[in-house]
C-alpha cells in the first residue's frame, strides 16, 4: 500500500526543482551555454527533479510490492506496466533517466542545447509524470 504522504512529500521536492528550472533558464541554449551559473542551476535541479521521479518510482514499487526494476529507465516502464502512469510518461522518464545520468557522470561535458530542451520541453513530462501518480495514488486511497 502507497503511503500518500510520502509520494505527497516527494512530488513537493519534484515540483520545487521544476519551478527552480523555469525560473533560472535563459531564452535559449546559446545563452544557457554563455552563462556558467544558470547552466549550473538548470542542470543541477534538472537532474534532482528527475532523480525526484526515481525515488517515486522506487517507493511505488516497493510498497506495491510489485517486481523491482532492474535499471533506473525500467521503474517508469514498470508503473506504466501496472497502469500508475501513461506510457508517454514512462519513455519519457525513462528517457530522462539517460540525461540525468550525463549531468551526474560526464558533468563538463554536458551539452547546453540538450539541457536546454530538458529545461523547456522535458519539464511537460515531468508535469505529467506527477499529475499521473498523484492522480494513480489517489485512486488506490478511493480503493481502501
Amino acid at each position: 500500500m502507497v503511503d500518500e504522504n510520502v509520494i505527497a512529500a516527494k512530488l513537493a521536492v519534484l515540483e520545487g526543482h521544476i519551478e527552480r528550472v523555469t525560473r533560472h533558464r535563459p531564452g535559449d541554449a546559446k545563452s544557457l551555454g554563455d552563462d556558467r551559473d544558470a547552466f549550473d542551476l538548470v542542470s543541477f535541479n534538472l537532474m534532482l527533479a528527475v532523480q525526484a521521479c526515481v525515488d517515486i518510482a522506487s517507493h511505488v514499487i516497493a510498497d506495491q510490492g510489485w517486481p523491482p526494476a532492474t535499471d533506473l529507465a525500467e521503474a517508469f516502464h514498470r508503473l506504466h506496466q501496472q497502469g500508475a502512469i501513461s506510457g508517454e510518461s514512462g519513455e519519457a522518464l525513462a528517457r530522462a533517466v539517460g540525461l540525468r545520468n550525463v549531468i551526474a557522470h560526464v558533468y563538463a561535458q554536458t551539452d547546453p542545447e540538450l539541457v536546454f530542451q530538458a529545461a523547456t520541453s522535458g519539464i511537460d513530462d515531468l508535469l505529467r509524470f506527477s499529475r499521473e501518480i498523484a492522480s494513480w495514488v489517489r485512486q488506490q486511497s478511493d480503493r481502501r
